[in-house]
């Protein structure tokens, strides 16, 4: 009962896309179990086609509009959960298809893995976050045109590689834009400071051109009278 237990088990992937929330499905967990995670990288993800056939998509959510991805993306930057992220997880682990029903889901960051227990509690999956999980998201970045492409064959879902290389850059410009937030009083601070830089330089110039009158003077005394201007007597 054991055996057949481990051969059923079945560990997923959550990843996100800049075009919406996906999860993979290592196709064979005992061989994981079994590899090292420094390992993992040559002999799952060195090449397109092996990568293909260690990781398949089991479903995929794409984002409903821009500011749906910067609100997905800004939460993931804080650890947190989001609605979207939460509907996504309910109806695939919680009331979707059995069989693709993970016993374990791999989480990127620890922060969201905590927040997952706290906004999901009736998930049974055992969420996991460590040198074997990193492994495999690195993988899945690195090959994620050709899994996406590869997952069209099957599931159709209607973004490619090349969709979602436009749809990174749209995104990175979006949160940028989202995460630099004027401020007035940064402005006065920066004008209130090129005034005193101003008045300094105003000083050290003084200060230098008395300095040339004086050491001048001695040869020339008649000279001061004669050029008033500081830049001209220099």
């Amino acid at each position: 009962v054991d055996h057949r237990a481990k051969a059923q088990s079945i560990m997923l992937v959550l990843f996100e896309t800049p075009a919406g929330y996906s999860l993979f499905k290592v196709s064979d967990e005992k061989k994981l179990a079994k590899t090292d995670a420094d390992d993992m990288y040559e002999k799952f993800f060195s090449d397109p086609k092996k990568a293909c056939k260690f990781m398949s998509l089991v479903s995929f959510q794409p984002f409903a509009d821009t500011a749906d991805a910067v609100s997905a993306a800004a939460s993931c930057i804080e650890g947190k959960v989001g609605k979207s992220l939460k509907s996504f997880l309910k109806r695939e682990l919680i009331k979707g298809d059995k069989k693709n029903q993970g016993e374990s889901l791999a989480i990127a960051d620890k922060l969201m893995a905590s927040s997952l227990k706290e906004m999901l509690p009736t998930l049974k999956s055992t969420i996991m976050n460590d040198a074997k999980t990193h492994e495999l998201f690195r993988g899945i970045r690195c090959y994620m045109d050709e899994l996406m492409d590869d997952a069209n064959g099957d599931d159709a879902t209607g973004v490619t590689g090349a969709d979602i290389r436009a749809m990174q850059l749209g995104l990175s410009h979006s949160l940028s834009r989202y995460k630099l937030k004027f401020s007035s009083d940064k402005v006065d601070t920066m004008v209130i400071q090129a005034v005193g830089l101003l008045d300094e330089l105003d000083k050290e110039i003084n200060t230098y051109a008395m300095r040339v009158k004086e050491w001048y003077g001695w040869h020339f005394p008649e000279m001061q009278a004669i050029v008033n201007d500081n830049a001209n007597y220099s």
